[in-house]
C-alpha cells in the first residue's frame, strides 16, 4: 500500500452520470487526487458545462454515454479504452421513480430497470474482459438506502436498488480471486441538483426540505461530496481489502 493509499496517481477512472450530484463531485475529487478521469453523461452539453472550468480540467475528459443503450455504452468504452488502461468504473448513472406498485406502469417500471439495474450491467460487462485479461479492476456500484430497506412510494425503484446490492455481492464473489473488487454505495437523501428540484416543486419547499432534513438522525440531508469521499475510499488502495460491501452514506438512517 502506498503512503498515500487515497492516492489514485497513474489510475483511470471511468464515471457515470457525472454532470451534476454526485457523479460531478466524484469527478473532480477523483481528479484532484491524480486520476484521468473520463467521465460521461446523457446530458454531454451539461457535462461540459459543468466540468469545464475544473481547476482539474487536464485530468478530466467529457463524453456522452447513454447507459439505457447498449451501442452508446460500448461506444464510450472502447473509446476509452482505445486511450489506455482503466483501472476503476464507477457506475453511478441513475434514475427515479416515485409510486407504489400500482402507481407504476410497466413502461415506467421498463424505463428503470433498463437505466438503473441494466445500465450497471452494460458497464460492468463492456469492461470485465479488460479487467480480466489485466488481472485487475476496481468497480463501484451507486445502490441506495433503498436497495437494502423498504421506503415508501417507492416499489421500483428499491427493486432497482435491491438489484444493484445483489448483482455487486455476486459479482464480487465471482471475481474475487480475478484481484477485481466490487463495492456499491448505499445514500441516503442527499443534496443533489436534482433533488433540490423536486423539493421546489412543492408547494412549500421548506416544509419538504425539513421533513426530508429530518428523516436522517443527524437531522440534515447528506451532501454530494460527502458520497464522492467514500466512492475515492472504495476506489482506492486504502479499501484494498474490501469487497463485496454495502457502504451505507445515510447520516445513521439505515441505523435505525
Amino acid at each position: 500500500m502506498s503512503k498515500n493509499p487515497f492516492n489514485l496517481e497513474n489510475k483511470t477512472a471511468i464515471i457515470t452520470g457525472g454532470a451534476s450530484g454526485i457523479g460531478a463531485a466524484t469527478t473532480e475529487l477523483f481528479a484532484s487526487v491524480g486520476a484521468k478521469v473520463y467521465v460521461s453523461d446523457i446530458d454531454l452539453d451539461a457535462c461540459q458545462l459543468r466540468h469545464r472550468n475544473s481547476a482539474f480540467a487536464d485530468n478530466i475528459s467529457v463524453h456522452h454515454c447513454d447507459v439505457a443503450d447498449n451501442n452508446s455504452v460500448n461506444t464510450f468504452v472502447s473509446a476509452v479504452l482505445s486511450e489506455g488502461p482503466v483501472d476503476i468504473l464507477f457506475n453511478n448513472a441513475g434514475a427515479g421513480l416515485v409510486g407504489t406498485l400500482p402507481q407504476t406502469s410497466e413502461e415506467d417500471f421498463d424505463r428503470l430497470y433498463n437505466v438503473n439495474v441494466k445500465g450497471v450491467y452494460r458497464l460492468s460487462n463492456a469492461l470485465m474482459p479488460h479487467f480480466l485479461e489485466r488481472k485487475s479492476g476496481n468497480i463501484v456500484n451507486m445502490a441506495s438506502i433503498c436497495g437494502v430497506i423498504g421506503v415508501p412510494d417507492r416499489a421500483a425503484y428499491c427493486m432497482s436498488k435491491f438489484a444493484i446490492v445483489g448483482m455487486t455481492k455476486a459479482m464480487a464473489l465471482d471475481h474475487a480471486r480475478d484481484n477485481i473488487r466490487i463495492n456499491c454505495i448505499c445514500p441516503g437523501r442527499i443534496a443533489t441538483p436534482f433533488m433540490l428540484a423536486r423539493i421546489n416543486e412543492y408547494p412549500d419547499p421548506e416544509a419538504i426540505r425539513a421533513d426530508m432534513d429530518a428523516s436522517q438522525p443527524v437531522g440534515r440531508m447528506g451532501e454530494p461530496e460527502e458520497v464522492a469521499t467514500v466512492a475515492l475510499y472504495l476506489a482506492s488502495e486504502a479499501s484494498s481489502f474490501v469487497t463485496g460491501a454495502c457502504e451505507s452514506v445515510d447520516g445513521g438512517w439505515f441505523a435505525g
